[in-house]
């Protein structure tokens, strides 16, 4: 990772493992047909209404913040996406996921339908659907979006895949995209093999309002727990 220089214009662009699997096959599979942008690099409170120089140096201080070589790990890269927004909105879209974590027992079922609030005059679920990304895929045992109804939601879906991401022993996440997401939490013995309690952190975005959400997921196992319990 390295800093750009900010006195120039400059695009950098890296492709993620999915794209590098889809420019090698070489059948024109390989098309890019949207972008997003985001400031993760700017802190708003650095502009200065009080200026001694005046109006042209209110935002000096933004203007000179170094931008992040881009790197392909979304859960650190491009977390604050632009969106267009209604003229005359005056709030920002906000989700609601009906919990404040996600508790579930080994092999347990579990749904999460979001609701975006303060977005489309009223209207609770985004036409594009929900990104949902668990930091840990090894903690869900199946993991999946539901009702990706928009065409640029369905677009994402198929290049993404339908396959489920399976491992064992490394933690890597796993995004998944609809207008909810579902599955099991993990029953692999050999996870719990130290723990009672596997953590991670589901995130969720709206696709076209840009609001996200963080909720901790535990997953409890229940049957080390009945056991240490009768034991003692």
């Amino acid at each position: 990772m390295g800093y750009l220089n900010n006195q120039v214009v400059t695009v950098d662009a890296i492709l993620t493992k999915k794209g590098r699997e889809l420019l090698a096959k070489g059948d024109g599979s390989f098309n890019i047909t949207q972008f997003a942008l985001s400031d993760d690099e700017v802190d708003y409170t650095l502009y200065n209404p009080n200026h001694p120089s005046g109006s042209a140096y209110y935002g000096e201080a933004i203007e000179n913040m170094p931008l992040l070589e881009a790197f392909p790990d979304e859960n650190q890269m491009m977390k604050y996406k632009l969106v267009s927004l209604a003229r005359g909105t005056a709030t920002m879209p906000i989700l609601q996921l009906g919990q404040t974590s996600l508790n579930i027992a080994n092999g347990a079922p579990f749904s999460i339908t979001p609701n975006t609030i303060n977005y489309l005059d009223g209207t609770n679920v985004e036409p594009a659907g929900y990104q949902f990304t668990i930091s840990d895929s090894r903690v869900f045992g199946s993991f999946t979006g539901n009702g990706a109804e928009d065409s640029a939601a369905a677009q994402s879906l198929a290049i993404q895949g339908t396959q489920p991401l399976i491992t064992n022993g490394t933690a890597v996440s796993e995004t998944v995209i609809g207008l909810n997401c579902s599955g099991n939490a993990t029953a692999v013995p050999t996870l719990f093999a130290t723990t009672n309690t596997l953590y991670a952190t589901l995130t969720v975005i709206g696709l076209s309002s840009g609001a996200r959400a963080q909720i901790p997921v535990f997953i409890s196992n229940k049957s080390i727990s009945t056991q240490r319990a009768s034991v003692s």
